[in-house]
């Protein structure tokens, strides 16, 4: 098993930045995937970045690629979402997720492991 604790969402203005923080606990051994997924009200869970523990392979969604940047303390078992630039449309529940696999992926049903999200409020 893996627990994953998320941290670092407020209440930002539009423009304004903000970095999300995800400990990751339990089982650890590498290779591993982690990934940052945001749900705003009324919608779908969305894929928003992913980075592999091994070989740092990143992918982002379209539309947060330069103004968002993932990355790992491999140290410390954290996860980081960095936001720049935020906008309104960036307001949701942001979640960490974790899968042990070779590839990284995208898709929300690929991942075994979920934080129990952290709140992420843009005002215009």
């Amino acid at each position: 098993q893996v627990q994953l604790v998320e941290s670092g969402g407020g209440l930002v203005q539009a423009g304004g930045s903000l970095r999300l923080s995800c400990t990751a606990s339990g089982r650890t051994f590498r290779p591993y995937a982690m990934g940052w997924f945001r749900q705003a009200p009324g919608k779908e869970r969305e894929f928003v970045a992913a980075i592999h523990w091994s070989d740092y392979t990143t992918y982002y969604l379209d539309s947060v690629k330069g103004r968002f940047t993932i990355s790992r303390d491999t140290s410390k078992n954290t996860l980081y979402l960095q936001m720049n630039s935020l906008k309104a449309e960036d307001t949701a529940v942001y979640y960490c997720a974790a899968v042990f696999s070779l590839v990284l992926p995208t898709t929300l049903n690929a991942y075994d492991y979920w934080g129990q999200g952290t709140q992420v409020t843009v005002s215009p």
